[in-house]
């Protein structure tokens, strides 16, 4: 990040010690590499507390998590509650590992045919999990909040990277901000994956826009170890190499050996993994019949999601996984998403950017999953902030008060309670 800090320092005019002296009243002052961060993370960190608060009020208030099954969104504490669903799962791996074996039918007349599997859950979080736990004494819950928490403040100081060398410093501030209270951004602070892939897919996109191909490569092959879904990342990468490659302007300046390390390291932590659960499993698809058979989940090319928003055009439920409250946001979501990418697109965004963005709405779209999670399934893609934070850049920062006081307040709700109480996160 130092290095970046200094790139986006030099790009933007933001002021440094250039003579090396130290001036007066500047004794405290940040260090010159991370002073570029100071407000897009304090406006991030202050933006999720407040939500958080909230989320902790409404629980309270509501006190139905005190019924519920810790596993399943219960607890005996309200923090209690940030660890169930694909939490319990994540701690399960980071404290007794994988027990992968032959796939194990179930009875026959249910939804799910096989028995669920921790294999399902990618390594690199629980590990993360694991590996803090084991340096800093803490416990495993403490452990994966402290990763959720310092990976989120990664990924808000890698989308202002991004944001800021596209549309200004006063952008990238504000984007950092967004991502922080968008649908589905509760789980950033909880035991789940999404904000250590997210930090790794906004500085891959920034390496990539610097035609640094070496780390990024690297951190594309971190992500394919931490989440199916980096095939979106991993295509962006490959893509992005292919055609500098293909282009002899390219060649001249990136040379050929970056681009086509890149293009061959990014995929090989997701080809490794999948391929060494269908070994252990003796069945080289068994990563993927899990995800069906198991969890129900599905690539099926946008067929449920269009039964979802018919069903909820007219008022019914007649579809899998129905949960009123969270899907209601999530058509609303669907409905935005042309003119969000419209945007995007209209502000010409680098090629790594739009098909990493693309290529991760088709994917949610077009599988069978909980469409209630939309808003998490895309909290990854970040570039669509960037229309919305360059208008509002333009504002005053007493109406940009009166905005993040508000989006933060109600994130509470529609960001954090919503999933993990009115529906499955």
């Amino acid at each position: 990040m130092g290095t970046a800090s200094r790139d986006i320092e030099a790009d933007t005019g933001l002021p440094g010690e250039q003579d090396g002296r130290p001036r007066p009243g500047r004794r405290l002052a940040l260090p010159p590499a991370a002073r570029p961060y100071a407000a897009p993370l304090a406006l991030y960190g202050v933006t999720k507390i407040v939500g958080l608060t909230i989320f902790a009020w409404l629980l309270e208030y509501a006190g139905d998590y005190h019924r519920k099954d810790p596993r399943f969104g219960g607890g005996a504490h309200w923090w209690d509650v940030l660890s169930s669903w694909d939490g319990w799962w994540y701690l399960q791996v980071a404290r007794h590992g994988y027990d992968p074996k032959p796939l194990e039918p179930l009875p026959p007349g249910g939804l799910f045919t096989v028995k669920q599997n921790s294999v399902a859950f990618f390594p690199l979080y629980p590990g993360a999990i694991r590996a803090v736990s084991e340096v800093t004494g803490l416990g495993l819950y403490g452990s994966a909040i402290l990763v959720s928490v310092l990976a989120s403040l990664v990924a808000a100081a890698g989308i202002y990277a991004v944001m800021s060398s596209l549309a200004g410093v006063r952008a990238g501030v504000i984007a950092a901000g967004l991502w922080a209270v968008v649908p589905g951004a509760g789980v950033e602070w909880a035991v789940y994956s999404e904000s250590l892939f997210v930090a790794i897919a906004a500085w891959t996109c920034w390496y990539v826009m610097r035609g640094r191909w070496v780390p990024a490569g690297l951190l594309a092959f971190l992500a394919g170890l931490n989440r199916p879904t980096s095939a979106a990342l991993i295509g962006a990468v490959g893509l992005a190499a292919l055609v500098t490659l293909l282009r002899r302007d390219g060649r001249r300046e990136h040379g050929v050996a970056g681009p086509v390390y890149a293009m061959i390291a990014a995929p090989l932590g997701l080809l490794t993994y999948v391929l060494w659960v269908g070994v252990s499993m003796g069945d080289l698809t068994a990563y993927f019949r899990l995800q069906r058979e198991g969890w129900a989940h599905y690539f099926d090319g946008g067929a449920y999601t269009l039964d979802v928003l018919r069903n909820v055009a007219v008022g019914h439920s007649n579809y899998l996984f129905a949960f009123s409250t969270p899907d209601l946001l999530g058509v609303q979501l669907v409905i935005a998403l042309p003119f969000l990418i419209a945007l995007m697109l209209r502000r010409k965004p680098p090629l790594v950017l739009v098909a990493y963005t693309l290529a991760g709405i088709v994917t949610v779209l077009g599988t069978q999953q909980m469409f209630g999670n939309t808003s998490r399934y895309l909290l990854p893609s970040f570039p669509l902030l960037l229309a919305p934070a360059a208008a509002m850049s333009r504002l005053k920062w007493p109406s940009l008060t009166v905005f993040f006081t508000t989006a933060a307040v109600a994130s509470g709700w529609y960001a954090h309670y919503v999933i993990f109480e009115l529906g499955i996160p």
